[in-house]
């Protein structure tokens, strides 16, 4: 068994290795072109920062796909009736098949990434060498940087598949030998690599940075930190990382809710971690997005002429928007939901027939939905007012930044941490908790409890990255993920790992040792 375990370690990244050999091997994307590796000179370090740029145009260049795989499964969000992405649709119902292309490409994109991050480390500890005075400290932190995108993908692929590789060359081949290692493994693993990267990292907000606006610093790996240690269940640590966010006194939510997932909340004190896209204001030529037409609906009247509709593949749950009317939320629910006709009619059917005016199927920005087949209702947290479009750009969210980490998240998990039993370092449980009801608008809490806490995160971080899907795996709260005619079991928390890297499988494995080999897949999920 285990030379037969050997061989499916070994098949896993065969993919990866093949669709990743130039790139590991010769260039790195630049958002200036194609970096060939091979042409630096690594005695001059005034161009040490150009394997770093090549890391960030990685970690930015995300697939539309990822961020929908990875929240799907919520209680948050469903996906949108699909009749050409059905296998999507199954995973919303905890049905998986595991020869999904989603599956396999978000296992691909995100080790591909990391293999790169590896690659633009070694550029830069070859720069390191020629490296005198604060070109030594530069290297280092630059190295700390990556360190932070590379443990984020780490994150990823552990919630979704529990035991996977930890990877930290070019040349994974020789690493995966070992085996993979199980999600407590890798979630150490990432919280030990923070304690390395914070000392050599820049102590401001993202947005404060000159060299590399909205590039990581010592509270973005703070903040990894925290989550890693979220999974362990290690509160103590997860209050630690969080305070010392919160102590810095560097952070602030940003005032506007609504504004803050669209132009004037990019980059905003709020941010520690934040995909950022760009068509540098420009109505033609050279643009860098990120596609949010998966997130966007397919009818609506724009009120900037020419707009784009999207597809209709993310919806936000009929259980979270009637949370969020049960508790009388007024900013938080305007921002996270769009609203069809059919929407509304469908809440006055169930008994909610006093809705307050924003329940509109026009924005507060102008922009009016229609009924369309595949949903009743769109996320408003990818979603970009037609009227700040770049005039000339008709792409849906055309240009809109994607925020992954923000200081709400953070103040909510230092108030859990407390609540499940931690001592802070800062303020209380019920000072975090209260200053993010007061932009949303609500009374203040005391003595809060951890229910109240949770209740505040799924009314605050919907629709964010699955930020709710994987709070109720880590609290074994399968009652709630049971919703909708939906049944979840403890059977249903990880996806099984993609049938296209089994099928890598080297080619004198025979037919009775890839049946073996499925149940040792079944039991390592």
């Amino acid at each position: 068994m285990k030379k037969l375990q050997s061989k499916i370690y070994f098949s896993v990244f065969i993919l990866i290795c093949i669709a990743t050999t130039v790139s590991c091997s010769d260039k790195l994307n630049t958002q200036e072109g194609q970096l060939n590796t091979g042409d630096l000179d690594y005695t001059n370090t005034s161009d040490m920062v150009e394997p770093l740029i090549g890391a960030y145009y990685e970690f930015y260049t995300r697939g539309w796909e990822e961020p929908l795989l990875l929240s799907v499964r919520g209680d948050d969000v469903n996906a949108g009736g699909l009749g050409d992405q059905q296998p999507f649709a199954d995973t919303d119902r905890y049905n998986y098949t595991k020869d999904y292309w989603m599956y396999n490409s978000l296992w691909n994109l995100q080790y591909n990434d990391i293999i790169n991050m590896n690659t633009a480390i070694q550029q830069i500890q070859k720069f390191e060498e020629f490296a005198t005075g604060n070109d030594v400290q530069r290297a280092e932190q630059y190295i700390a940087e990556i360190k932070v995108l590379r443990a984020w993908f780490h994150l990823n692929l552990a919630r979704t598949w529990k035991d996977v590789f930890i990877i930290t060359s070019n040349q994974p081949l020789d690493e995966v030998e070992g085996g993979p290692a199980s999600k407590e493994e890798v979630m150490q693993w990432i919280s030990d690599q923070m304690d390395e990267a914070i000392p050599n990292l820049p102590d401001m907000r993202p947005n404060q940075r000159t060299d590399i606006p909205g590039g990581v610093t010592k509270y973005t790996a703070y903040a990894i930190k925290a989550l890693a240690n979220q999974e362990l269940e290690n509160y103590q640590a997860v209050a630690d990382a969080t305070g010392a966010i919160i102590n810095s006194g560097l952070f602030e939510l940003f005032p506007n809710f609504y504004q803050l997932f669209k132009k004037p909340g990019e980059l905003s004190n709020e941010s520690l971690l934040e995909l950022q896209y760009s068509d540098y204001g420009n109505s033609t030529g050279d643009a860098f997005y990120h596609l949010y037409a998966p997130f966007g609906p397919q009818g609506w009247d724009p009120a900037r002429e020419n707009a784009e509709g999207g597809w209709g593949f993310f919806e936000p749950s009929t259980k979270y928007i009637e949370f969020m009317l049960d508790r009388n939320e007024t900013v938080r629910l305007e921002t996270s939901v769009l609203f069809t006709p059919r929407g509304i009619e469908a809440l006055q059917e169930d008994g909610y027939t006093d809705l307050p005016a924003f329940v509109s199927s026009v924005t507060r920005s102008g922009d009016e939905l229609n009924n369309f087949a595949r949903e009743m209702y769109v996320s408003g947290k990818q979603y970009l007012p037609s009227i700040q479009l770049t005039e000339g750009r008709n792409n849906y969210g055309a240009g809109k930044n994607y925020i992954i980490i923000r200081y709400g998240e953070i103040l909510l998990m230092y108030a859990e941490a407390l609540t499940q039993g931690a001592s802070g370092n800062g303020m209380t449980a019920d000072q975090a908790v209260n200053l993010v009801r007061e932009r949303a608008g609500l009374s203040d809490l005391s003595g809060v409890t951890h229910d109240q806490v949770m209740d505040e995160k799924f009314a605050e971080l919907a629709m964010e990255w699955g930020i709710r899907f994987y709070d109720m795996i880590r609290l074994n709260n399968y009652d709630e993920l049971s919703y909708g005619g939906r049944t979840f079991s403890q059977a249903d928390e990880y996806l099984p790992y993609p049938q296209a890297q089994i099928d890598a499988l080297p080619l004198e494995a025979t037919a009775v040792e890839n049946a073996q080999m499925n149940d040792v897949l079944r039991d390592l999920n």
